[in-house]
């Protein structure tokens, strides 16, 4: 008797966790609670400052982040958090936090970020941290991001450079980047198609695309990621921790920011479509920009199981910059996990750390 009242208390438990996930999921979320203070603001974007436990280095360490992404994966949980983690280690830390963009937005591209909002921030952080030089971070369309502003405006204070999981040559992305070239192959043979998706043909508005879209699309590019999620949770639903890793991540991934129609222009159409940094260099409006400029110490990084950008597609970057420092490393992950999981947060964040380390002045 007392058998079977302990396995209907153990499905009470359990049905109870699973009301709280799906009724009640906010309460179990344990992102972004690392105290941090703004800086400055430039429009919509935040600078946040998150200071070392114990300064041990001169330079900061900067994240910048990509769109659509909200701030939570940069400090996800209180036991895994990427900036929590690097602050520890004795690095002051800063976030560029784009803020939330909407269809007012559609207009920005590229150059709005790697001419305007970013020299604008580091500007600020460099002011702040009373250094004259910093490290700088760069994920996914963040790595794009940090590595055409280096090479555009060749600032001689970014002493490292980290590029993780950022298409170089996206037709070497697996199943995804062989549909890119057959896109644009066809592209190619139609004047009018060329006009409308390569020359700006198409107005920004009608290529924005709104926050909800991007969490779909996010989830539709890793479905198995997605369905063995799901799957974990519900064969453990007597796991606290599980449950509320769960609520964090989807609470996450369900609330994805705009992406400008100017932005859509740049990484899918000319990044993606057209594969130009496979040669080292890309144009920009009236700016043709070269990565050959680039000749800071460099690491680059890419998921073993990243299926969004693979290693191949990530991996042709050591070539193509003037710098004599290059390390190329394999994170253990996908493209958010590279990020996040409890693999990279064991073995590469203290790669990463060690790497900054060497490369900074001690304090």
């Amino acid at each position: 008797m007392a058998h079977i009242m302990t396995k209907f208390q153990e499905r009470r438990s359990k049905l109870k966790n699973l009301s709280t996930r799906i009724f009640n999921g906010q309460s179990l979320v344990l992102s972004q609670s690392t105290p941090y203070e703004i800086i400055a603001q430039h429009h919509q974007t935040k600078i946040r400052y998150y200071a070392a436990a114990e300064r041990k280095f001169k330079e900061p360490l900067v994240f910048t982040a990509p769109l659509a992404i909200n701030m939570a994966i940069y400090d996800l949980y209180p036991y895994r958090s990427l900036v929590k983690y690097f602050s520890e280690q004795g690095f002051d830390v800063y976030l560029l936090d784009w803020g939330k963009l909407n269809y007012n937005d559609h207009y920005l591209n590229f150059l709005n970020f790697i001419d305007g909002s970013i020299p604008y921030c580091i500007n600020k952080i460099r002011e702040h941290a009373k250094s004259d030089q910093i490290s700088l971070h760069g994920w996914s369309m963040a790595g794009i991001f940090v590595l055409l502003y280096t090479a555009f405006k060749q600032p001689n204070y970014v002493k490292n450079l980290i590029v993780l999981g950022s298409p170089i040559d996206s037709y070497a992305s697996g199943g995804i980047g062989k549909l890119y070239e057959k896109i644009n192959n066809l592209i190619l043979k139609s004047p009018k198609l060329q006009n409308a998706l390569y020359k700006g043909g198409l107005p920004k508005k009608l290529i924005h695309t709104p926050g909800i879209l991007n969490s779909i699309g996010f989830k539709i590019l890793d479905p198995k990621g997605w369905y063995q999620g799901h799957k974990q949770l519900l064969l453990n639903l007597d796991d606290e921790q599980l449950l509320q890793e769960h609520a964090t991540l989807g609470n996450f991934l369900n609330h994805m920011i705009d992406y400008p129609g100017g932005i859509n222009q740049d990484m899918l159409f000319n990044v993606w479509l057209q594969n130009p940094l496979k040669d080292g260099a890309i144009q920009l409006s009236k700016h043709k920009i070269e990565l050959k400029n680039i000749d800071c110490s460099l690491m680059v990084g890419a998921g073993k199981g990243d299926q969004m950008v693979t290693a191949d597609s990530v991996k042709p970057l050591i070539e193509l910059t003037n710098s004599s420092d290059v390390t190329f490393t394999l994170i253990p992950g996908g493209h958010l996990g590279l990020m996040s999981s409890q693999k990279s947060a064991d073995e590469f964040w203290p790669t990463l750390a060690q790497w900054l380390a060497q490369r900074s002045i001690k304090i």
